[in-house]
């Protein structure tokens, strides 16, 4: 099967007529707006409400379309593993991020999917991935001396931000990028803030048309960069793809590594700021744990001018399972949008063709009968045997099939290594009397910037 042949049914399809799908539960919401205000306001609370009135599948209006929500471990197999490629991942992600991060991996379909996935997991291996933890560790330890030096009161969510946007420049474009990283990193930023703006155009002065503007200096920034990279070589994400080749030894084109570079760029720093943001707040609303992980980080036995191995990251179980209680309560992309090639059916429901599907991990992470007591922290909900007693796709932060995160062992890696080096030095808590609310939609944030006070450990 060609590429162009596997993804074109997706791209000829139509949404659905209305009334086609009046035969699922549901409420529409208001005319034109729909339930567009409630899900922005409150998503949690929205999708619940829905779900304990209609059940696990209903019928809601978003963002100008008729969908179909499927909720839970079950749902989230069938669209997301997707073994009867039922459902486009294009078209799903396609309104929200098309403009600005254009066939980004998560963007493509089935067998063009698969052929640039393969491609680009040469940037994941082993020796690559090496030396991202050298330049995350380099990074991540001078941050980490910085806060150490100037103990108190902060903001720890633009702090983490301007993290993880550093380590991607590092560690996916390198470390000796040259005197333009600022005004990459202004695009870069622009692009991010445009791909979650409610105003979808890019009208004048909108965060839209900055993205569009941010885009085409990116866009231009690569495509300089790749016959240099080629001639050079390198350690870093970006040289890596620029010698990835596909399946025949072509090698991937200008413009597929604009695009794959753009996207993983945003992916790797929206996404993780929000995890470990979540991570440390959770830290410091809980000592106990923080102590405990602690523990376990002073007990790998080395100094804290010495350098993170993998070794050193195998030793840290209870600070991965931590990580992933923290994603659990907030998953870094909470909905997820597919939408169906063919007919199908779930539960008894018939789904049209072209019918926009919504699969949502922030309510599965929440089901009381899979993950008792909710809304409490609980790393211990992620050893060994109790994933094992767990539907396979009860926890999902990183989507799952096919389309699992392509950097979900670079998300561990940093985030380990963040553990590391953080627990090692700091210690964190909550300023008296704040109880942070979070924004859960589009991507997890402190409404607040999550206010802290750090102090020696």
């Amino acid at each position: 099967m060609s590429m162009q042949t596997a993804a074109s049914p997706a791209m000829t399809l139509t949404p659905p007529k209305r009334n086609s799908l009046t035969h699922i539960p549901g409420d529409e919401g208001w005319p034109i707006i729909g339930q567009t205000l409630n899900v922005l306001a409150d998503p949690k609370g929205q999708i619940e409400g829905m779900a304990a009135k209609y059940g696990l599948v209903y019928r809601s209006h978003i963002f100008g379309e008729t969908s179909v929500v499927l909720l839970g471990p079950e749902a989230n197999e069938l669209v997301l593993f997707d073994q009867a490629k039922l459902f486009s991942s294009t078209l799903g992600w396609g309104q929200i991020l098309g403009l600005l991060f254009p066939r980004g991996l998560m963007l493509l379909d089935f067998e063009e999917h698969r052929l640039h996935r393969r491609a680009l997991s040469v940037a994941f291996k082993s020796g690559p991935m090496k030396s991202y933890l050298a330049a995350l560790d380099t990074g991540i330890a001078a941050r980490v001396r910085q806060w150490k030096a100037k103990p108190g009161p902060m903001l720890f969510y633009p702090a983490m931000k301007q993290l993880t946007l550093d380590l991607a420049a590092t560690s996916f474009l390198g470390a000796t990028i040259g005197p333009e990283i600022d005004e990459i990193t202004r695009a870069f930023v622009d692009m991010v803030a445009a791909s979650i703006a409610v105003i979808r155009k890019p009208f004048p002065g909108t965060k839209m048309a900055r993205g569009v503007r941010g885009r085409e200096r990116i866009v231009a920034y690569f495509s300089e960069q790749i016959p240099i990279r080629r001639a050079k070589g390198g350690e870093d994400l970006f040289s890596q793809l620029c010698h990835a080749t596909h399946e025949d030894g072509a090698l991937l084109s200008t413009q597929d590594i604009v695009d794959h570079m753009s996207f993983l760029m945003m992916a790797a720093h929206d996404t993780l700021t929000s995890s470990l943001t979540s991570f440390v707040a959770a830290l410091a609303a809980n000592p106990q744990w923080q102590a405990k992980l602690r523990e376990e980080v002073n007990a790998l036995g080395i100094g804290s001018d010495a350098p993170t191995t993998f070794d050193n990251l195998e030793a840290m179980p209870l600070c991965e399972m931590a990580f992933k209680e923290a994603m659990r309560m907030r998953p870094p992309v909470p909905s997820i949008p597919r939408r169906s090639v063919r007919d199908f059916t779930f539960k008894g429901y018939a789904i049209p063709a072209g019918t926009m599907i919504g699969v949502n991990p922030v309510f599965t992470h929440h089901m009381p009968e899979i993950w008792p007591d909710p809304e409490s922290f609980d790393p211990t909900r992620f050893t060994d045997e109790a994933q094992r007693a767990r539907h396979r796709f009860a926890f999902v932060p990183f989507g799952g099939g096919a389309h699992m995160c392509l950097g979900l062992h670079f998300a561990y890696m940093q985030a380990k290594c963040f553990a590391r080096h953080f627990l090692q030095n700091l210690n964190v808590s909550l300023q008296p009397g704040t109880t942070p609310e979070w924004q859960m939609w589009p991507i997890p944030k402190p409404r607040d910037g999550l206010r802290v006070t750090l102090s020696p450990a």
